[in-house]
């Protein structure tokens, strides 16, 4: 049996996977792909870029609607080139490198935008249940810290897990089973034992979304516990009013992460095309949505979206 590793002077070379068994339909399943990626590309841009010329829109609520937009931008151009590459040109040989590299961006801006979505409901928080205190304890610099500590978590849980990785070794059997580098997938084809990346693996997701998800249900459930005591109906419907695009943004996210968890554990008997389907729509699914919810939603974003489209109109 062949084994190769990082440091054999022949570039160790693995092969991405469009869609098993439907390799003939993947010309046909490329156009909604390359359709939503654009929605995601564009919707995301859009957001950013009102947000970044409306000053009406310097708040902390924005700031960290602009960071969930970055990284959702971010997470959508990690995967493009690969995807679409092996999609439309058959073109599924990735090195080591590039494979590890983009393992990093892809589970490293999940973890962000996992970050990004506490932050937000921490915004709900404050605003809803210390709305006299608000201005105060959500300032720039505070945002910017926020923002820039959710980064250095994401890589100091992620460069273990990278390291770990170039010390495999692979057999001649290097078919990965997407069309992008994931950490499980890669780990599962080392010849050598991989109990400590599959450590290393489980602490980065426990440590990131698995500490988030519990904090964002706490918030809201003081949020709910502060809404309730408003005595009029009228004051706790428009309170609540204010959650429900961040309430709809965490579910879009959690939802299709746990789904794709849940295939993956007990799914064995689903046919391959299932799994690759389903992580390529947990991947699009936050992306393409979140600025459509938060467009519809919230209607400072809309007069702004209208506000640069229409001065874009009277400078043609």
């Amino acid at each position: 049996m062949l084994v190769l590793n990082s440091t054999d002077p022949q570039p160790l070379t693995f092969l991405l996977t469009g869609i098993p068994g439907l390799r003939a339909a993947q010309a046909w399943v490329s156009i909604p792909l390359c359709l939503l990626y654009a929605i995601a590309l564009s919707g995301n841009g859009m957001i950013l870029l009102v947000v970044l010329r409306e000053k009406s829109l310097h708040e902390p609520m924005y700031y960290f609607l602009s960071m969930l937009s970055a990284t959702d931008l971010s997470l959508s151009l990690c995967t493009l080139s690969t995807t679409l590459g092996v999609f439309w040109f058959e073109a599924r040989k990735i090195n080591l490198n590039a494979c590890i590299a983009q393992m990093f961006f892809l589970h490293g801006f999940t973890f962000m935008e996992s970050g990004v979505l506490l932050a937000m409901a921490l915004d709900r928080f404050v605003a809803i249940c210390d709305p006299l205190r608000y201005t105060t304890i959500l300032t720039n610099a505070r945002v910017a810290q926020i923002g820039g500590s959710m980064l250095i978590r994401n890589v100091a849980v992620m460069l273990p897990v990278v390291l770990f990785v170039k010390r495999l070794s692979f057999c001649s059997s290097t078919v990965l089973s997407h069309s992008y580098c994931y950490h499980v997938d890669l780990i599962q084809l080392s010849c050598t034992d991989n109990r400590i990346n599959s450590i290393l693996g489980l602490f980065a997701l426990f440590s990131t979304t698995g500490f988030d998800c519990p904090c964002i249900l706490l918030s809201y459930v003081l949020i709910v516990r502060s809404v309730l005591s408003i005595s009029s109906s009228e004051g706790r419907q428009k309170t609540f009013n204010t959650c429900v695009s961040h309430l709809s943004a965490v579910g879009i996210f959690y939802l299709p992460l746990i789904s794709l968890s849940l295939i993956h554990r007990y799914g064995h008997s689903a046919p391959p095309f299932v799994h690759t389907i389903m992580a390529n729509v947990f991947l699009l699914i936050p992306p393409v949505l979140n600025p459509v919810i938060y467009s519809v939603r919230t209607k400072q974003i809309q007069k702004a979206i209208a506000k640069v489209i229409l001065q874009k109109q009277l400078q043609i």
